[in-house]
């Protein structure tokens, strides 16, 4: 499945946003308007932050296949800020911490030398992949965000992924009406680097 850019509401010389992620940012299973990256240009609009939004989410994506689209990606949209939300596939797969820790900081180095503020965001397995790869997955994403010195998004899933009503029947992806909660969890952070860059 191809991204669908998001609609810009700012105007057309405004700062980019580029959200680089998985089907959790890519609105699996609703209407992509509903999902929580579509809710983020509503809220940069009510607070009369001019941004606009690219969501090149991809449902299925990995950080293996992030890092060969991002070049491409960075060289036409110029992004003031890059927020990358991957590795739930790579987790899903059990490939090596080793590999996606590699990955996650190629994804980050190479939007910082294209000028952009990177953003992390990180995400828990479920459980059942066995504690000590899902507790090295967990750390993972925290270890690259203090080397590489970027803000964390410490669980894009916080209040979610607990409560199986805001989930869908799968298990993995989270409903419509967990889309403003995932928001919040970003907007955490991500209201600090917009302030940070007026």
């Amino acid at each position: 499945m191809l991204p669908t850019l998001a609609a810009a509401k700012a105007p057309p010389d405004a700062p980019l946003i580029l959200m680089l992620g998985d089907s959790l940012s890519a609105a699996y299973g609703m209407d992509r308007a509903r999902g929580w990256v579509s809710l983020l240009e509503e809220r940069l609009s009510e607070r009369a932050l001019d941004h606009r939004v690219v969501n090149a989410s991809i449902s299925g994506e990995t950080t293996s296949g992030g890092l060969a689209r991002l070049g491409a990606l960075l060289e036409e949209h110029q992004p003031t800020i890059l927020v990358i939300q991957l590795g739930a596939n790579d987790g899903l797969r059990g490939l090596g911490l080793d590999l996606v820790r590699d990955n996650l900081t190629e994804l980050i180095r190479l939007g910082r030398a294209f000028g952009s503020q990177v953003v992390l965001t990180a995400l828990p397995l479920p459980p059942n992949y066995g504690a000590a790869y899902t507790t090295g997955f967990q750390a993972m994403f925290q270890e690259v965000a203090e080397r590489e010195h970027v803000p964390l998004i410490p669980n894009l899933l916080a209040g979610v992924a607990e409560n199986w009503d805001l989930m869908q029947p799968d298990g993995l992806h989270p409903t419509a009406a967990a889309q403003p909660r995932m928001l919040d969890n970003v907007w955490a952070v991500l209201e600090g680097v917009l302030t940070d860059q007026r």
